[in-house]
């Protein structure tokens, strides 16, 4: 059984951390699209948004990604549990794979140091709030508060 408690008192808060993550995404994204209209796709051009160095391809894919997460969180159910922890995981593989290559001419979305800072904040929040924002039955609530009791 997992240790992620199922009916958290605090899940509303949580739920609106996760459309705040989305919101903040998709807002980031479509400032990068305005200032980076007629640009490459992976440019790299040291364009800022926000304090964060971006280019049009990674303006797009963090609107992709905000706008999965708004969506998830609004239908909620668990939807947003099982997307949020994976997207979790790769939001911080990212910002990981663009640390490796930062200074390098692999930096296809054109991060700073700022902006990969930026994502892993935002992907460990996504994971910390999808592990406590699934909801169950009172009996599945109950198994799971006593699973934690046992240790």
């Amino acid at each position: 059984m997992a240790h992620n408690p199922v009916n958290h008192p605090a899940r509303p808060v949580y739920r609106a951390i996760a459309g705040l993550i989305g919101l903040y995404l998709v807002l980031f994204g479509i400032i990068g699209v305005i200032q980076n209209a007629g640009e490459n796709l992976f440019a790299n051009d040291d364009n800022t948004v926000l304090g964060q160095g971006v280019n049009l391809g990674g303006s797009v894919l963090s609107v992709l990604l905000g706008v999965v997460i708004l969506a998830a969180t609004g239908l909620g159910r668990n939807i947003d549990v099982r997307v949020n922890k994976p997207l979790g995981y790769v939001i911080m593989a990212l910002g990981l794979a663009e640390l490796a290559v930062l200074r390098t001419q692999a930096n296809l979305l054109d991060w700073s140091i700022a902006t990969v800072i930026v994502t892993m904040l935002l992907g460990v929040t996504l994971l910390t709030v999808a592990m406590y924002s699934s909801v169950g039955s009172e009996d599945e609530a109950e198994a799971s508060r006593s699973a934690r009791l046992v240790l």
